[in-house]
């Protein structure tokens, strides 16, 4: 019955046959492979197939592909990374500790500031992308959007479009509106925009709708108010789709958007 034991049971047994000067075999048996499951069929196979001295390694590495990562902050190997992703899994581990700091921890993080928003989206119909012409590469490509999401900060941008142009010679302005876009997303979730929207000659920031957040009960959203309240020609707020949002016409590029965003937040939201 070795299929139901672990990949590192199985290696256990294996090494406990055979010392110094002796030799020995060790046999595993199991029914046809035909009948088993594809997580033992998959154990079985790495254990024939890594079965030099040394191979330890190869196992655990093997076993790990085969579990999943399990629980990072335990220690249970569910193998539920491999289900969701790891992106998928760090999100919602992300909000799992947001909700705890929330509830049942609230006494310690008092004193941090909160974030009514965990992300700022943007959808766009301008032309924010790194040209083909300017990365040839589709897979170079790939990687410096990754790169680029991965930034946190401003000095984070600069040293990215420093190393584009030294990479691939001077940025063309879709790349640089690319860029910008992330400021922008940044000062959205600083107002508390969960969704940008810049279309149209039109810029629009969406609000959580969530309507018991308590976001709408924080200064920030009281000093959004007051910024209505005090540009009543260029700033508008509605309600669309079950979402309180607010707009700003005449907005048709992001270098635009980002200057009415900041003087949104200069008003006193930071």
């Amino acid at each position: 019955d070795a299929q139901n034991y672990g990949l590192s049971d199985l290696h256990q047994l294996r090494g406990r046959v055979g010392r110094t000067n002796r030799k020995a075999f060790c046999y595993l048996l199991s029914p046809p492979l035909s009948v088993l499951t594809q997580e033992a069929r998959k154990r079985l196979k790495a254990i024939t197939e890594f079965s030099d001295l040394g191979s330890g390694f190869n196992i655990a590495m093997r076993d790990l592909d085969i579990r999943g990562a399990g629980n990072i902050l335990g220690g249970e190997q569910s193998g539920f990374i491999s289900e969701v992703g790891f992106d998928m899994y760090h999100k919602i581990l992300d909000e799992a500790l947001a909700e705890l700091k929330e509830s049942e921890f609230e006494g310690l993080f008092a004193n941090e500031k909160t974030d009514f928003v965990k992300e700022c989206q943007l959808e766009t119909d301008l032309e924010v992308l790194i040209p083909n012409e300017y990365v040839t590469n589709i897979q170079e490509r790939l990687s410096l959007y990754k790169e680029l999401e991965s930034v946190k900060n401003e000095e984070g941008l600069n040293i990215f479009a420093k190393s584009l142009e030294d990479r691939f010679g001077p940025v063309p302005p879709q790349a640089r509106a690319l860029i910008d876009t992330l400021r922008l997303r940044w000062l959205g979730k600083e107002i508390g925009f969960e969704k940008i929207v810049l279309k149209f000659n039109r810029l629009s920031g969406m609000f959580t709708g969530d309507s018991e957040s308590l976001y709408f009960q924080s200064e920030a959203f009281g000093k959004v108010l007051e910024f209505i309240k005090a540009n009543p020609q260029s700033s508008t707020m509605k309600e669309v789709k079950g979402k309180l949002t607010m707009r700003f016409d005449g907005v048709g590029l992001v270098e635009q958007a980002i200057e009415v965003l900041r003087r949104l937040v200069q008003a006193g939201l930071v």
